[in-house]
């Protein structure tokens, strides 16, 4: 594997940098919200995509034909880690997930009516999955959608649905069939939010941050909104998981995490002696370094392999997801022990060590390793596909 950039790609980078810079805004971008930071939930949010959009830069590795540059996929890994660097808003769910499965499997009609509206950030989504029963395991799910007329009917309930008090539309999975085995006969859809029969309601994380019960009573969707063939959502939804699991969980924060921890450690002093100088301290720094490069190149290796086209890298992705977000809950629990009894002070608290963020990244980083597939469904894909084990182990 080759780590060098190429000029184009340099130069790229710098662009997006001073792209970056002429448009900082506290409103926009807050390193202190953790990975929450990429949800596009406040108008100067969306404004500042629409921005993005403006430059070219949504969908850059989408096909000519549906507005994209056809890049190679290392300018989009370039732009979302400088985006994520900063605390800003990503383009992971409407461009990394949605649009590009609406690409593979979606109909013209649906090419037609969402990828412009994507590509110039005029539309949010709310991904469904989850439900009470079925949380990591989506092939569990029981919302169910019977036949009417020229659409389908649905009922049931999705939890932990995080953008739902904001997007327009849900992008959700229910079950069409359920006779058959559970990894068949589930159906996405796209469901307009402000439809009759959709009840919202919030939940608050242990992260400080909103996400919702959606409540589906009689909800009726026509066929033009199913997307691909009818009883393969299952696969669709695994496709679009894999590409979640790398977009969503950047390496970015965790280079940054680790940065404050190191200038802490490297200013303060305890009891006259220089925190730098503990040999204990030195060790655990050496060692979160150390698995700080390994999660880099885990995550360059998804992006190599995703540049070589055919389906998206499953088990490289969650390799990726695994180890970068138990690497994040390593190095907050780092980050509280080296900090002392101080660490439990909050963002913009006084004389909170490291300004707060060695609390806020304990708590939250809790949160990443079951977003987007818990860190046990990510070994057992990894047991699976790649090591061959059987399915029960």
């Amino acid at each position: 594997m080759d780590f060098e950039l190429s000029p184009e790609q340099v130069a790229f980078r710098e662009e997006v940098e001073h792209f970056l810079d002429e448009n900082d805004d506290p409103e926009v971008f807050d390193v202190t919200r953790e990975n929450m930071a990429q949800i596009v939930d406040t108008p100067k949010k969306r404004e500042f995509m629409r921005k993005v959009g403006d430059r070219g830069w949504l969908g850059i590795t989408w096909p000519k034909e549906w507005g994209g540059q056809e890049s190679d996929g290392v300018y989009e890994y370039l732009l979302n880690e400088a985006l994520a660097r900063r605390g800003g808003p990503q383009i992971g769910k409407g461009v990394g997930i949605i649009g590009k499965t609406i690409l593979a499997h979606g109909s013209d009609r649906m090419k037609k009516e969402f990828l412009p509206k994507i590509l110039r950030n005029e539309v949010e989504f709310a991904v469904g999955y989850s439900e009470p029963d079925a949380g990591s395991d989506a092939a569990s799910m029981k919302l169910r959608a019977i036949r009417d007329g020229e659409g389908w009917r649905l009922n049931g309930q999705k939890t932990w649905t995080t953008s739902a008090h904001f997007a327009e539309w849900y992008w959700v999975g229910a079950r069409t069939d359920p006779d058959a085995p559970k990894h068949r006969g589930i159906t996405l859809f796209l469901v307009p939010l402000d439809q009759p029969g959709i009840t919202i309601n919030g939940i608050w994380t242990m992260g400080d941050e909103r996400t919702n019960d959606v409540f589906f009573d009689d909800v009726w969707v026509s066929d033009d909104y199913v997307v691909g063939e009818l009883n393969r959502g299952f696969q669709y939804i695994s496709e679009a998981l894999d590409l979640e699991r790398f977009t969503m969980f950047t390496f970015s924060p965790i280079e940054q995490r680790m940065e404050v921890l190191r200038d802490f450690v490297a200013a303060e002093t305890r009891d006259d002696q220089r925190l730098g100088d503990d040999p204990v301290v030195r060790h655990e720094i050496a060692r979160l370094a150390t698995d700080c490069e390994v999660a880099r190149v885990l995550g360059l290796r998804v992006v190599a392999k995703s540049m070589k086209g055919g389906p998206p890298p499953t088990t490289e992705s969650s390799e990726y997801k695994l180890f970068a977000t138990e690497l994040s809950k390593r190095l907050a629990d780092a980050s509280m022990d080296i900090g002392g009894p101080g660490s439990q002070l909050r963002v913009h608290t006084e004389d909170a060590p490291m300004g707060g963020r060695a609390e806020s990244t304990y708590r939250y980083t809790v949160i990443d390793t079951i977003g987007g597939g818990a860190s046990e469904i990510q070994k057992n894909i990894i047991a699976r596909r790649k090591l061959g084990l059987p399915k029960n182990f």
